[in-house]
């Protein structure tokens, strides 16, 4: 018994999906994702052996050899592997770097605090007084701003996509390119 012949969509459809599943070479003809922001697209610089993303504009040497780009206009230096379907990020990061920053970032949080927590011990309020409440509330602010700029911070040197993309997006509303 014969069966019948598969539909033409159906053999379409299987052959998309096969061509989809298949390990891409990284080339300079294709476009890609954007490893820096994950939203817009990586494509070739004309003339040059370079990519650019449409969205937030980082541009990226490319190394044919060992299917890598890294970032030319940051200080950061940030690196990723095509493995024929997405980036790998190359972990190129200084460590005493990482260490100078993480040990700054809680000097920031703990130094102004602690100084403000001192003075309040030091010097409490008088009980019941209509101040009283002033040193906690002081120190909490004073925690909370020193937190806020240290993780501006860490998001600013490690350029997480989604903080990249928020950013693009408020300048974008703001009106600035």
């Amino acid at each position: 018994m014969m069966s019948s012949p598969e539909p033409a969509a159906s053999r379409h459809a299987k052959s998309q999906a096969e061509a989809a599943s298949e390990k891409r070479q990284l080339c300079l003809q294709d476009s890609y994702i954007c490893p820096v922001c994950r939203h817009g697209q990586i494509a070739e610089l004309t003339l040059m052996d370079a990519f650019a993303c449409n969205f937030c504009r980082h541009i990226f040497t490319a190394n044919l050899t060992t299917q890598s780009i890294q970032v030319v206009d940051s200080s950061q230096p940030m690196a990723w592997r095509w493995n024929g379907w997405r980036w790998q990020s190359v972990y190129q990061q200084d460590r005493n770097l990482t260490l100078v920053l993480g040990v700054v970032g809680v000097v920031l949080l703990v130094l102004p605090s602690g100084l403000i927590w001192l003075s309040a011990h030091t010097f409490p309020p008088l009980p019941g007084s209509k101040g009283a409440w002033f040193p906690a509330v002081w120190l909490g602010c004073t925690f909370f701003a020193h937190l806020l700029i240290v993780s501006w911070l860490a998001v600013e040197y490690y350029q997480l996509p989604l903080y990249v993309t928020a950013k693009i997006r408020l300048r974008q509303l703001l009106g600035r390119s």
